[in-house]
C-alpha cells in the first residue's frame, strides 16, 4: 500500500498521474463525473472497440463483465470530493483501459475516506489470497446467503471482478490529505 502525503514535497497530482497510466493502445480513458449515462456510454464505446479488434467472444464476454463490475463499483461505492477539489465535481473519478499485446488493462481511480481504507484494503487482500476456486465459491457463498450491505452488494463486486481475472487485484492508496485517499485499482485481463 502506498501513502504519499499532499505537501510540497510529495504531492500526489491527479493530472500527472491521469496522463501517466496512459500506455499501450488507449481504448478509452475518462475523468470526470460518474453517472449513469457516463456507464452506458463506456459500456457502448468498449463493445464497439472489441468488435472492431474481433476478439474471441470469450475474452469480449471477460472484459465486458468485469468492466460492468469496475463501473458500478466506481458509481456505488464512489465517496464525496475533497471539498478543495470541488472543481473536479462532487463524483470523480478516473477511468481507463488499454491493451497492451493479448492482455486488457483497466485501472480506476476514486477518492475515498481514510477511514475506509482499511476494510477495503483487508477486503481485497482477503479475495487476493484464495485460489480461483475459493474465489468462486465464496462468491456462490454470499449470492445465495444473500448477504448484501446497505449499498446492495455485499462485496460482490471486487469478488466477482477477482474471480474473472487470472491475476491478483492490484491497488494503491495514495494520501491525498488528511481526510481523503485517492483509490486505484489496476485490473488486467
Amino acid at each position: 500500500m502506498e501513502i504519499k502525503a499532499k505537501n510540497k514535497l510529495a504531492e500526489f497530482d491527479i493530472e500527472k498521474w491521469y496522463l501517466s497510466e496512459q500506455s499501450g493502445e488507449l481504448l478509452f480513458a475518462f475523468k470526470g463525473n460518474i453517472s449513469p449515462a457516463l456507464i452506458t456510454e463506456i459500456l457502448e464505446t468498449i463493445e464497439n472497440e472489441l468488435g472492431i479488434k474481433q476478439e474471441k467472444m470469450k475474452v469480449k464476454k471477460r472484459v465486458y463483465n468485469v468492466l460492468v463490475e469496475a463501473l458500478q463499483n466506481l458509481y456505488h461505492h464512489i465517496d464525496s470530493t475533497p471539498q478543495e477539489e470541488l472543481s473536479l465535481g462532487d463524483r470523480f473519478i478516473v477511468f481507463i483501459i488499454s491493451k497492451y499485446d493479448d492482455i486488457y488493462k483497466i485501472v480506476t481511480g476514486n477518492f475515498i475516506k481514510f477511514d475506509k481504507v482499511r476494510l477495503l484494503k483487508d477486503r481485497i487482500d482477503q479475495v487476493n489470497y484464495l485460489s480461483v476456486e475459493e474465489r468462486k465459491a465464496l462468491y456462490k457463498l454470499i449470492l445465495n446467503n444473500q448477504e448484501f450491505s446497505e449499498k446492495g452488494g455485499g462485496g460482490l463486486g471486487i469478488i466477482d471482478i477477482a474471480r474473472r481475472i487470472s491475476a491478483d487485484l492490484n491497488y494503491n492508496f495514495f494520501k491525498y490529505d488528511d481526510e481523503y485517499a485517492f483509490f486505484v485499482l489496476h485490473i488486467e485481463i
